[in-house]
């Protein structure tokens, strides 16, 4: 699978740790910076990973900042991208499962290594599950195409 990471400078060590362990499952990974512990903003990196998902370049993409919540915010901007901030396997699979999440954010000041793992595991193993839930993901795609509930 091709899979897009970035992260900001607060993440750098996981970014690593995940391409690393990435690359050695077969995954065919684009690190999209930062490549040093130089502070720079989130939504750059935010932005630059939902263009990859947006471009076609990615199917999945791992987004990182110290706590998960600015890059998601920032990768929710491009209307391509369905980002998930995820702490565990469960919320990763339901990411995947219930709302076809094709990013997920992790935060590097909350989650090890290992839980970091079991959430891209469970992320990358699971399918969409379509049915009722495609028509709510349309409306995450297109969300001024929705009318509003009565």
């Amino acid at each position: 699978m091709r899979i897009a990471i970035a992260s900001d400078h607060a993440a750098l060590a996981l970014k690593s740790a995940l391409v690393e362990y990435l690359c050695a499952a077969g995954h065919d990974v684009a690190d999209l910076g930062p490549y040093d512990e130089t502070s720079v903003d989130y939504p750059d990196y935010g932005y630059k990973l939902a263009n990859a998902i947006a471009d076609g370049s990615a199917e999945r993409g791992v987004a990182l900042c110290g706590s998960g919540i600015g890059i998601s915010m920032a990768v929710n901007r491009n209307s391509a991208a369905r980002a998930a901030l995820v702490s565990e396997p469960l919320s990763a699979r339901l990411a995947r499962e219930h709302n076809d999440a094709n990013v997920i954010a992790m935060g590097a000041r909350l989650i090890g290594i290992e839980m970091a793992k079991a959430c891209i595991d469970a992320f990358l193993s699971t399918a969409f599950g379509g049915d009722r839930h495609q028509r709510r993901v349309d409306k995450l795609s297109n969300p001024l195409s929705t009318k509003e509930p009565t």
